[in-house]
């Protein structure tokens, strides 16, 4: 473990980048997703197209995502961070709009019953009911950009993925099983915090 000890501030880096990435791709998709999946719930054609879209960005290969963005964006963590939007997003949308599918009807008419506007009944009832599955989404698109964002480092957007690829093409293998485990460490733990956020949530009867 001496490449370890020697090199805390360059691993520390390498997990602070990695973490900014992360949340910052989570925080930008959340924003995304839901005015769009609160507008997609009770449509069914804008629904299937929005996720239908969404889902064909989801199924294109990382290193080709970045192949795309690179020549628009150059390198670094722009396009890097724009490609980690694009896992994110799918997972998200499809919480959102299964969530509020998930609330009862008679709840949907209770709220109605008591003046509430369809967009108030949207925010103020559906989308707060909504919040578990939401969260199990926020779960899934965590663990997924955790790993996608490994694959970053081959363009230059930093993060613990510059570990394991400088120690593949070293032959280091200290330094693959440092940055393996980290990020592991890391996908684990955010899955666990949001999980006990998730357990915290009042479930649709």
């Amino acid at each position: 473990m001496r490449w370890t000890s020697r090199n805390l501030d360059t691993i520390l880096t390498a997990t602070v980048t990695h973490l900014e990435l992360v949340l910052a791709a989570l925080a930008i998709a959340l924003v995304l997703a839901l005015p769009l999946g609160l507008l997609a719930a009770g449509r069914p054609r804008l629904s299937a197209w929005l996720l239908g879209s969404a889902s064909l960005l989801y199924s294109l290969p990382t290193l080709a995502v970045f192949a795309l963005l690179v020549p628009v964006l150059g390198l670094g963590f722009a396009p890097a961070l724009l490609a980690l939007v694009t896992y994110a997003l799918p997972v998200l949308l499809r919480a959102i709009v299964a969530g509020i599918a998930g609330v009862p009807g008679p709840v949907k008419e209770a709220a109605t019953g008591m003046g509430l506007s369809p967009w108030q009944r949207r925010w103020r009832v559906e989308l707060p009911l909504a919040l578990p599955v939401l969260v199990a989404g926020l779960r899934v698109a965590s663990v997924t950009v955790v790993s996608a964002a490994t694959v970053a480092a081959y363009i230059s957007a930093g993060g613990l993925g510059t570990l394991i690829l400088t120690g593949l093409d070293q032959g280091h293998t200290e330094k693959i099983l440092v940055g393996a485990f980290l990020v592991a460490a890391l996908a684990l733990s955010l899955d666990q915090a949001l999980g006990a956020v998730q357990r915290r949530l009042p479930r649709i009867a």
